[in-house]
Formats: structure tokens, sequence, C-alpha cells
């Protein structure tokens, strides 16, 4: 081949990998949602952006940050609406939702259980980035989607100048960034504060930290997600919190074969560090060594484009009505979380499937399920305690057993715990 042939090649292959890098960015990007997308990219910067050239990246409106003083009391917050009985009408500000968002599908599950019991609700989308698709885009990947619920809420975009409706009762945060503008907000409706994970670990000591970490002072009382949440927020930030159990839904998640299994599940998602993708990649390293006959199953993301160092099947991301097959396939499953636990524990559970989950208060405090395995992140660790599933002699019996364990769990408990707790608050 001649040079300039050579060169030619090399410069197609350059723009074919540019090609598949932007598909890929834009495929990150409507999947996750700008603010889950913007905290991997974050997460990946080797070098510290300036405060001048990083404003206008951050999740946040820098204006809104440098307005907020929760060190002296807020006025519209010394008398807050009150309802003393009847229907409460809700604003909830949110960033915009990606089609595989889990958070914002387990948000818009609790909008419904507030609609259900009567509540007015309205969507507010806070986007500082203005990277969201259309508005329009986003209310037909939420019609399309089976994994959000059909919801009666108007969906808006939110604007700082207009803020929410006059008539607010309940105004809610959902995310670090769109607590300043719930606070900023000239509605002296109640703050709530809906915490799903504590957010500053998404973030590197700095700037972003602190911020995220500022909001859980600014007074706002918060519902979270799991007892790990509002032991930390109560505790070491003086919030007032009530929390909903995780749970289940046995309908999707059910055991359907009563075979022995053998195959494993690994929740992979590269794409979110703290679900430690890293981490379980060695941890199965070593499994494969123990169990070289064990088919590894991995979900949750497409990882055809990480090179792994054992035989595996790639499932990508599924839908919820796909996983209980692939669960029923499998005796054991990894699930590593490094802030608050995730949901699938329990979902493997419901499937016969013994979840294999790293120690610590913040998976402990979230469920005692006594099937949960709960082992030091150490990869050889996890690898043995994975390997010891399929070694056990009782191992369908005891599938059975931890199936029958979430038998009567409900999310409709945790949304009736979610409610009652929003009304006690608004009833003063």
């Amino acid at each position: 081949m001649s040079p300039l042939s050579s060169r030619l090649t090399a410069v197609r292959t350059r723009a074919a990998r540019v090609r598949t890098r932007a598909a890929r960015l834009l495929r990150f990007f409507k999947d996750l949602g700008p603010k889950a997308f913007l905290g991997r990219v974050f997460s990946k910067l080797s070098t510290q952006l300036s405060l001048q050239n990083a404003g206008g990246e951050m999740l946040v409106n820098l204006e809104h940050a440098a307005a907020v003083d929760w060190t002296v009391p807020g006025e519209r917050f010394a008398n807050p609406v009150t309802v003393a009985d009847g229907p409460v009408r809700m604003a909830w500000i949110m960033s915009p939702p990606g089609a595989e968002s889990g958070g914002h599908q387990n948000l818009f599950r609790f909008i419904d259980f507030a609609e259900r019991a009567g509540h007015h609700c309205t969507i507010y989308l806070y986007d500082n980035l203005h990277l969201t698709p259309s508005l329009d885009a986003t209310k037909q990947m939420l019609a399309a989607s089976k994994s959000y619920p059909d919801l009666n809420a108007d969906i808006r975009m939110y604007d700082a100048s207009v803020g929410v409706d006059a008539d607010t009762q309940a105004l809610f945060a959902t995310g670090w960034e769109t607590a300043y503008a719930s606070y900023l907000d000239r509605s002296t409706a109640k703050r709530f504060y809906f915490v799903q994970d504590f957010e500053p670990y998404f973030y590197a000591i700095g700037s972003e930290y602190i911020l995220a970490e500022n909001t859980y002072r600014f007074g706002f009382h918060g519902i979270t997600a799991g007892g790990w949440l509002a032991h930390k927020l109560s505790t070491e930030y003086g919030m007032a919190c009530d929390s909903f159990d995780f749970s289940v839904d046995t309908s999707l998640y059910r055991i359907t074969n009563e075979r022995p299994r053998n195959e494993i599940f690994f929740y992979a998602r590269p794409v979110t560090s703290r679900r430690a993708f890293e981490l379980g990649v060695l941890a199965l390293k070593d499994f494969s060594e123990l169990k070289p006959d064990v088919t590894i199953n991995l979900a949750g993301w497409d990882v055809s484009g990480w090179d792994l160092p054992f035989a595996y099947k790639n499932h990508s991301s599924m839908q919820l009505a796909e996983l209980n097959e692939l669960y029923n396939r499998c005796a054991a499953g990894l699930v590593l979380s490094l802030t608050n636990m995730s949901l699938l524990p329990l979902e493997l559970i419901s499937s016969g499937v013994a979840p294999v989950v790293n120690d610590g208060p913040n998976n402990r405090m979230v469920s005692d399920n006594p099937f949960i395995e709960y082992v030091p992140p150490v990869p050889m660790a996890l690898a043995r305690t994975l390997a010891g599933v399929f070694d056990r002699p009782d191992a369908t019996a005891r599938g059975l057993a931890m199936s029958a364990s979430v038998a009567g769990a409900s999310w409709s408990d945790s949304g009736d715990a979610f409610v009652s707790a929003v009304e006690r608050v608004m009833r003063g």
C-alpha cells in the first residue's frame, strides 16, 4: 500500500471511530437523560475546569447557587401553606427524564401514587444545560415507554422567572440542582425533597460536591428512598425526614423455573460509577475461574465496546418485562452499589436468585432480607460467595424460600407510606 493510501485509510478509520463515538454519546444522552449523562462525562475528566469555564456545564444555574444563603432563614418559609383536608396541589421540579433512567421511573411511580390518592400534580423540567430534547419529544418518549406510568400531570419546562403555579401547596425538589430552583421559587408552598441517593457522592470533592451537600441544609422536609438516607440526612444534617421501604413488583418478578440453574447475572452499568462496574468485572474474572461452566449474563448496558477477561452474554439494556425470563435461568446475581441500594436485589429474590451485594450501611440499612448475601467489596470474596451459591445442595428449595420471603411485598405499601407522610406534614 502506498503512503497516500495508508494515510487515506487512516483518515477513514479515524472518521469512522469519531462517528461511532458520536453515535454512542448521543445514545448515552437519550437513554440516561442530561443529568446522568453529564455526571458520567464529568467523572471521566482528568483535569479540573475553572469556574469560569465550567459555569455553563454545571447542572445547577450558578446564579441560583450564588443566590441561596441557607444560613439565613428564608421569609417565605416562615409560614408555609397547610392543607387541613382534601387534595394537595403538588409541583415537582426534576431534571429531564431519560428512557432508561431508573431514578426518574421510580419518581414517576410515586407521582402516580400521589395522583391515585387524589392529589393534583404538575411536573416542571429543570434544564440549566439546555441539552434536553424538545418537550414534545420528552412527552412522546414517556408515552411510548412501558417503564413509565401514565400520569395525569401536566409536564412543562421550568422557567425561574415565572415559577410554579401560584396555587401550589407542596413543592418537591427531586435532585440537588432542582433544590436551588425550589428554594428560590417565590411560592409559599411547603418544601419537600424527594431524595433517592446521596448525590454529593456522585462527584469528587469540589464545588459540585459542596453545592449538592448544601441542599440538605435548606430546611426542606425529606422523603427518602429507604432508611439509610433518612438516617444519614437526619443525623448529619438535621433534616426532618420520612422514608419509604424498597419493594418489588411480584407480578413482574416471580419463579417460573424450579429446575437447577447454571447461570449468573451481573448488573453491568459502566456508565454509572456508583455501580462499581470494574470491581464487578474483577470479581467475575475470579468467578469464571472457579466456575468455568457457568454462563455469565451481563445486563444494564451494552458492554460490547469493553474488553472483558471472561466469556459472557451481553444483554444490553432490557425492558422490565424481559428480565424475569433471564433471572429464572440464574442461581446468583451480582449487584454492586456504592451509594444507596439498588432495587435489583429484591427483584432477584422474588425470582429465586441469590443476590450478592457489597456490604455497607448504605445497603444493610435499606434491606435486612436474610437471603441477601452481604460481602466485603473484595473481588475474590465476592467470587467465592457467588461460587458458593452453586455448591448448595438445597439451591432449588432455597430459591423458593427466597421468593416466598417477598411474596407479600407491594409498592403500594411504599406509596401509602409516602402519601401518609406528605399528608401529615401538609396538615400541619
